[in-house]
């Protein structure tokens, strides 16, 4: 795929914009050959008419930046245990690694053990030269900025200040807030930051449900006071992709009224289940950079997914990240937090590149058998196993057919002598759930399978 100039976004690190892979029916298109055969097979524009490109929107003019605030947002989830320090560390490489450009290291002023937490992440930041910038989120107080301010001085690099306040009309009756307390606390909290020469992110906690004229004061305070991005949040999931494009749309024709170059963040939350399709709409509407968090965590049923931010950004050719650790972050986070991951979660779970269903199976077993693994990650798959370092994985089960059997046999070197093929068959007709291999491997060898299994179990 081409590329487009990365340019420089506000500071942030960036994700390439690319050209999209995905093309239209030619029939007069040139052929594909297969490697192993030798011989000519249509090319992609010729199997996959992608309706998705219809009338899809423009992809963004400006460059992308992910970010992520699993580290912070992402353990505020109720049932979300606070990954060790060793976790944290390698879900740090990985996120660089993956090319996320910027990451939330905590709230330094929650106590003492996120202050150790940030500090020791902030020295990995700096000591392994990693390329992706460190942010901290802290209340617009003094008492919250005081603490990132001196982790910065100490560790010798700049922290970005999430600054964070409500904005929302029932937020402040809730609270018994003025609009003129909130706009002087912005003030404050922005200029105690900048007077320490840290960067500033100023939050809108519920800007998606914020009269404009709210928003107007509180950005055009904290602009004032030299914050260089400004945040729309959905905090509650209240948006749909109509108010995302509505309200990110209005907050970026005010900052280019105001001062052009400050960034746009976009901070989303899943209630709705909107959660992926919003920060899409976000970046086509003008944000420049996008939250999420590992596996969807956070608050209540959690943020924006960033895994799954990366893969539909790479599906949509808007970035060419190589993704192939991307299961491997997500098991340092389950792991870390204790959140198992779902067996039918896109792309991470154990299932996402699995079948055992005999007409599923056997157009993907005679792909494989043309040699032509492109074509055996697509026939019955909307995402290429091989982005992400995975294969197609064939299993059996009631719902498998004879081709699921002899398949299975031949990876591992069994002579599918039709006989076997019929005894696992039928073997497999009698479960409630897929056999395992040792199931399998117990049959071949002319026992019976150890246990009935519910359905999906290995």
């Amino acid at each position: 795929m081409g590329r487009l100039s990365p340019a420089a976004a506000h500071g942030s690190r960036s994700l390439w914009i690319t050209e999209s892979s995905t093309a239209r029916w030619q029939p007069n298109s040139s052929p594909r050959w297969s490697q192993s055969s030798r011989r000519s097979v249509p090319d992609e524009a010729q199997l996959i008419y992608d309706w998705n490109t219809v009338d899809a929107p423009s992809k963004p003019a400006h460059p992308v930046s992910i970010h992520d605030e699993t580290l912070r947002d992402g353990i505020q989830g109720p049932s979300v245990r606070d990954p060790d320090i060793e976790h944290k560390l390698r879900f740090l490489h990985l996120a660089d690694e993956l090319g996320v450009g910027s990451i939330d290291l905590g709230l330094p002023g929650s106590g003492p053990r996120a202050v150790a937490d940030v500090e020791r992440l902030a020295q990995e930041i700096r000591d392994q030269h990693l390329r992706i910038k460190p942010l901290c989120a802290a209340r617009t107080l003094e008492v919250d900025i005081r603490p990132v301010v001196e982790i910065s001085q100490r560790v010798g690099i700049p922290i970005e200040v999430a600054a964070f306040i409500g904005s929302s009309p029932i937020r402040q009756y809730a609270e018994g807030w003025t609009i003129d307390q909130m706009v002087d606390n912005t003030r404050k909290a922005v200029r105690f930051a900048r007077q320490h020469e840290l960067p500033v992110l100023y939050v809108t906690e519920d800007t998606t449900r914020a009269r404009p004229e709210t928003l107007r004061r509180l950005f055009g305070t904290a602009i004032e006071e030299g914050a260089a991005r400004v945040a729309v949040c959905d905090t509650v999931g209240h948006s749909t992709p109509d108010g995302v494009r509505a309200v990110v749309r209005y907050v970026r024709a005010m900052l280019d009224e105001m001062k052009p170059d400050v960034g746009l963040d976009w901070h989303g939350h899943s209630d709705r289940g909107l959660g992926i399709i919003n920060a899409i709409e976000a970046a086509v509407a003008g944000a420049d950079r996008i939250h999420g968090c590992a596996l969807g965590l956070g608050e209540r049923v959690g943020n924006t997914h960033l895994d799954l931010l990366l893969v539909n950004f790479r599906l949509l050719g808007w970035i060419d990240t190589d993704l192939s650790k991307l299961r491997e972050m997500g098991d340092v986070i389950a792991e870390g937090t204790g959140m198992a991951i779902p067996a039918n979660y896109p792309v991470l779970g154990r299932d996402a590149f699995r079948t055992a269903t005999g007409v599923h199976a056997a157009a993907v077993i005679k792909a494989k058998r043309k040699g032509d693994e492109w074509l055996a990650n697509r026939v019955y798959s909307g995402v290429p196993a091989e982005l992400f370092g995975c294969v197609q994985v064939i299993e059996i089960g009631p719902m498998s057919g004879e081709s699921n059997v002899v398949f299975w046999l031949q990876q591992r070197e069994i002579d599918p002598r039709p006989e076997l093929v019929k005894t696992v068959l039928d073997a497999a007709k009698q479960h409630n759930g897929l056999l395992s291999e040792a199931d399998v491997l117990r049959i071949v060898g002319g026992a019976p399978p150890k246990t009935t299994r519910l359905s999906g179990q290995t």
